[in-house]
């Protein structure tokens, strides 16, 4: 049942992606050019999303719920640590996403446009992944 529900979730938040216009990188740069020609129509889509989850997590929460409707515990949420590493990972994903216009999430709907660009961000994220890997293990092995 859990996974159903995954992935009726995923489809549901993928179809939100595509007919908000999430995965088009140009509307994507339009939203980010905020000097220039400016489209705050994905500042609509993202507060109608938070309208949406807020009321129902603080709802949730405002009852003591510990545990999601299908019966997992509630993740916990680490207290912030704002470090060089934090803001160092910030710069460069917030850099990378909005110079070509897509984000991770959205980029893996993109997919499904078939796309070379699509699938070459893609691998480039997949390859920004095992780099962080490995130069997070590099340092960590440091004494």
């Amino acid at each position: 049942m859990l996974m159903i529900i995954s992935l009726l979730s995923g489809a549901l938040f993928g179809l939100g992606l595509a007919v908000s216009g999430m995965i088009n990188p140009a509307k994507v740069q339009g939203f980010l050019n905020v000097f220039g020609n400016w489209d705050p129509s994905l500042g609509l889509v993202m507060g109608g999303a938070l309208l949406v989850f807020a009321p129902g997590y603080w709802l949730w929460r405002r009852l003591g719920r510990q545990q999601c409707a299908l019966g997992a515990d509630m993740p916990k949420v680490p207290a912030p640590v704002i470090d060089k590493r934090l803001l160092f990972g910030a710069l460069i994903f917030g850099m990378g996403w909005g110079l070509v216009g897509i984000c991770p999430g959205p980029a893996l709907g993109l997919l499904g446009s078939f796309q070379w660009q699509a699938g070459l961000f893609v691998l480039a994220m997949l390859g920004g992944f095992w780099l962080a890997g490995r130069l997070t293990a590099a340092v960590s092995d440091k004494p």
